[in-house]
């Protein structure tokens, strides 16, 4: 399909090859189609060639430029761009060319190096530093113009694209006012409307859709319904659906109008082919493994005096997984990313992507990435966290693992490929890749590399990838 993956290709193949495949970051074809004598096919661009200015090594006919660096581009009002980039949404321009909305990742209290500038109206809390920016790039990637579109608030980690054409930032941590320098409750998911500068005045969570560790979130533009991402751990975090209420329809403004008690706030529960429930996602160990999904109601959505992870005490009632990161919407369903699995897990991974069908309610392993045992070499990848589809098939993973840092493209089949490398020397290098998001009309991929914070605009020779 042309605007995203190929879901009936991605989900059904594995399975009709049958019994899966780890997959390692090399760039052969690890999954076949059924009939087992396929050819091995090439895919991706090729090696990644090393970046004379040692910033981003990418494949021969690519090439970047800077859209945003902390500390050295500048806001409209003429503060310098805060750090720590991370999730990262785009918007089709009005006037031509991409609008973003980025995230930065600041846990400290403000008053930080860089943190994000609090102007009137537009900070939730004055004892936070976190926040998100809003930059106008042209149809070439070149930033036009920068704003603050949210200050105030904590751990802005990853977030979700609505149907509305607004972006919904999370905030990573679980705070309540009177910690570490806040004055308000932080945990929470606020939405940023990237053309409607007024409508980001005087920020409000969306208490609705809970108090906790968000990572990130995704919109069935069908049902209304939302994904939702916790990176948590003692013990593993959880996959969250907020049902939307009768009558409720996905236009703009329709979280701002909810109720803190609104829709019904679950947990995920799972079960496999013969019905015994899976206490933790990393029990799958072969790709196509699908389960069937129940959701169990969060008894207190605002966690304040036990976690919302922490409400689910007896064994069997939901299903956890560690460092559950990126989610964006696909096809029909939505991709869902565990970043990796250690010793907090029944097993060890580095990574897993999963498929979450709303219609049948089956979550299907996609992807997985078996334990790097070289992080430091170049060739394997591992700790894949934001993802994005992409428009020329299969997903974009930003990876952030052990060692070397990948952008990581897999197909609808299942090889894996490079897209770019942080080639940094100094104390950028090996920091993770963040935001991966291609502009509206495909022909830029927009990526982060998180610390200290750069925007990078790529563009080459993008083709479909089968």
């Amino acid at each position: 399909m042309s605007n995203g993956l190929s879901r009936r290709d991605f989900l059904q193949r594995s399975a009709a090859a049958g019994a899966g495949v780890l997959l390692i970051g090399t760039t052969e074809m690890l999954l076949t189609t059924p009939t087992a004598a396929a050819a091995p096919q090439q895919v991706g661009y090729g090696a990644l060639i090393p970046d004379p200015n040692k910033r981003l090594a990418l494949p021969e006919g690519f090439k970047y430029t800077i859209v945003t660096q902390a500390g050295v581009t500048k806001l409209d009002t003429g503060q310098p761009t805060p750090r720590n980039h991370d999730g990262t949404g785009a918007f089709r321009s009005r006037g031509g060319g991409t609008v973003l909305v980025n995230n930065h990742e600041i846990r400290d209290p403000f008053g930080t190096e860089l943190s994000v500038p609090h102007l009137d109206g537009l900070t939730y809390d004055a004892g936070a530093a976190g926040g998100c920016t809003v930059i106008e790039a042209d149809r070439d990637g070149g930033r036009r113009s920068e704003y603050v579109g949210i200050a105030g608030t904590a751990t802005n980690c990853a977030g979700g694209v609505t149907p509305w054409n607004t972006w919904l930032t999370c905030e990573e941590i679980d705070a309540l006012a009177g910690v570490d320098g806040f004055q308000k409750d932080h945990g929470y998911v606020f939405e940023v409307d990237p053309f409607d500068r007024g409508a980001n005045k005087d920020p409000k969570p969306i208490k609705a859709l809970g108090r906790f560790e968000h990572e990130a979130v995704v919109v069935d533009p069908h049902r209304g319904d939302l994904y939702l991402t916790e990176d948590a751990a003692s013990p593993n975090g959880l996959l969250y659906r907020w049902k939307a209420p009768k009558g409720f329809r996905t236009r703009t403004g329709c979280l701002q109008r909810l109720g803190p008690t609104e829709g019904v706030l679950a947990a995920m529960k799972a079960t496999d082919g013969a019905g015994v429930y899976v206490d933790d996602l990393s029990r799958a160990t072969k790709v196509g493994t699908t389960y069937k999904i129940e959701w169990v109601p969060v008894p207190d959505r605002d966690g304040r005096t036990t976690a919302t992870r922490k409400q689910f005490a007896a064994a069997g009632d939901v299903t956890r997984a560690r460092k559950l990161e990126g989610a964006w919407w696909g096809g029909q369903g939505a991709f869902i990313v565990c970043s990796f699995a250690r010793a907090e897990s029944p097993v060890v991974h580095d990574g897993q992507v999963w498929f979450y069908d709303p219609r049948r309610s089956t979550l299907t392993l996609r992807l997985l990435l078996a334990k790097n045992p070289d992080p430091p070499a170049d060739g394997a990848f591992d700790g894949p966290d934001n993802i994005t589809v992409s428009p020329y098939g299969g997903v974009i993973l930003a990876e952030d693992g052990e060692g070397i840092q990948h952008l990581v493209g897999a197909t609808d089949s299942g090889a894996t490929f490079p897209v770019a490398r942080n080639d940094f020397t100094d104390a950028t290098k090996n920091v993770e890749f963040t935001g991966p998001v291609y502009s509206p009309d495909k022909k830029i991929l927009f990526a982060n590399i998180q610390e200290p914070g750069y925007m990078f605009a790529i563009t080459g020779p993008w083709r479909r990838q089968r």
